[in-house]
């Protein structure tokens, strides 16, 4: 098989196991991760229900967080040579995001700093 026949079969084979996933995958929480004791009542509970395992449902209850995901655990866009979901090539990868609770982003703390709202 010629290289362009094997990148388009890597293509397909991509594509296939991403609408196996579909679209509402979402990335997890890991547990090298916690938030700033200083977070108001309201986001330290949606903090902990999500490391719990509740999935955040609706536009309202999430936000896209940079720095945050374990490598290959972001939702979307990790930067130049990578994909999509699952993409990171490292711990918290400052141009990968994944969804947090809305209003715990900028309050997640990490072994390398906090999360962020815009990629670095």
């Amino acid at each position: 098989m010629s290289l362009p026949q094997n990148f388009a079969k890597a293509i397909s084979v991509g594509a296939l196991l991403a609408a196996s996933v579909g679209v509402a995958a979402i990335a997890k929480p890991n547990s090298k991760i916690s938030l700033d004791a200083a977070a108001p009542a309201a986001v330290q509970q949606a903090f902990e229900n999500w490391m719990g395992g509740a999935r955040l449902k609706g536009k309202a209850s999430k936000e896209k967080c940079y720095g945050v995901a374990l490598t290959g655990g972001n939702d979307c866009k990790a930067g130049a040579g990578t994909s999509c979901q699952g993409s990171s090539t490292s711990d918290f990868q400052t141009n990968a995001w994944t969804y947090v609770p809305k209003g715990s982003c900028a309050l997640i703390v990490t072994p390398t700093g906090k999360g962020a709202l815009k990629s670095s």
